[in-house]
């Protein structure tokens, strides 16, 4: 009995065992680890600014020489010092203030139904599934399904190869990042907010509409330039839908035939002279001041409502 109480582990050597060093945090190498992190972070982060400022200035080296008024307000031409960017200018304005149109209350409201108001049944889960799974979907995909749909077998509505059936199908394109950014946004309203709102008496819509959605849209503003950005880029479901790549006229209506800046610097870049490679950097530059607009009005809406918000 006597020898089980002598070999049991006294207190002190608890202690000593406890202030052995395998038993010490290695405090260093942790803080060693954080710094090696940041580093590669930072590496990174400069190597992308840095090739992503190289590509700014060989744009602006290559394309500042043909910019100029009679560029903007001139029609394609087969020479390149005739050459101008004026009807897939007007053609990308018509395209993105048609999607705009269209996605901005589909996309929103979807995205508001099936945060606030869809019940949680298997239908609501499949759905959602295939939003998140369109928002991976290749854009050529799309492209095929505007040509099938909208060109085809819409044609007496859409008017076939049209500015309407290109800001369709780019909406289509769009709208499950919009959906998918509304309800994150939406998510992230406090639920007390809710709750005062029913305790007021208010029902469930104007909960939303006066409380929820007003907190939200600075969020959902932020998907809308997203999404707006990608699709002002987009060239293969245009190629896909039928838009033009050589057009000597303005669009002038929904049913007009079309082309749009992406495709037209795709046409220029394609050409084996020089001198179309310059006015491809000149429309690579209009193309993205239009960007730098539409992203400027929709950040200032963005920066309304948070204002409002506050």
């Amino acid at each position: 009995m006597d020898s089980q109480i002598s070999s049991r582990p006294s207190p002190e050597d608890g202690q000593k065992v406890f202030k052995s060093s395998e038993f010490k945090p290695n405090i260093s190498g942790r803080y060693r680890l954080d710094r090696a992190f940041a580093i590669a972070a930072w590496a990174a982060t400069g190597i992308s600014v840095a090739i992503l400022a190289w590509l700014l200035l060989t744009i602006l080296v290559d394309g500042l020489g043909t910019l100029n008024w009679n560029f903007i307000t001139s029609l394609p031409s087969r020479r390149a010092e005739r050459a101008g960017v004026i009807a897939a200018l007007v053609g990308t304005i018509w395209l993105m203030i048609v999607v705009a149109a269209f996605s901005f209350p589909v996309g929103v409201g979807a995205g508001i139904y099936l945060e606030e108001f869809a019940e949680d049944n298997w239908f609501t889960r499949m759905v959602e599934v295939n939003i998140g799974n369109l928002a991976g979907v290749p854009s050529i995909i799309y492209g095929l399904l505007g040509l099938a749909i909208f060109v085809r077998v819409l044609e007496p509505i859409t008017g076939g190869r049209s500015v309407l059936s290109g800001a369709l199908t780019l909406s289509l394109l769009i709208l499950p990042v919009i959906i998918v950014a509304t309800r994150e946004a939406l998510r992230a309203v406090p639920g007390s907010m809710r709750l005062a709102g029913f305790a007021l008496g208010a029902n469930r819509w104007q909960v939303v509409w006066s409380h929820v959605l007003p907190a939200a849209m600075p969020g959902i503003l932020t998907g809308v330039i997203l999404a707006l950005s990608r699709a002002i880029g987009e060239t293969a479901p245009l190629l896909a839908v039928g838009a033009a790549v050589f057009i000597s006229f303005l669009p002038t209506g929904l049913n007009s035939q079309f082309t749009a800046l992406p495709i037209q610097i795709y046409n220029w870049v394609g050409r084996p002279q020089e001198e179309f490679h310059h006015i491809a950097a000149s429309g690579i530059i209009v193309l993205m001041t239009v960007l730098l607009m539409m992203n400027a009005i929709a950040i200032y809406l963005r920066n309304h409502f948070q204002q409002a918000k506050e």
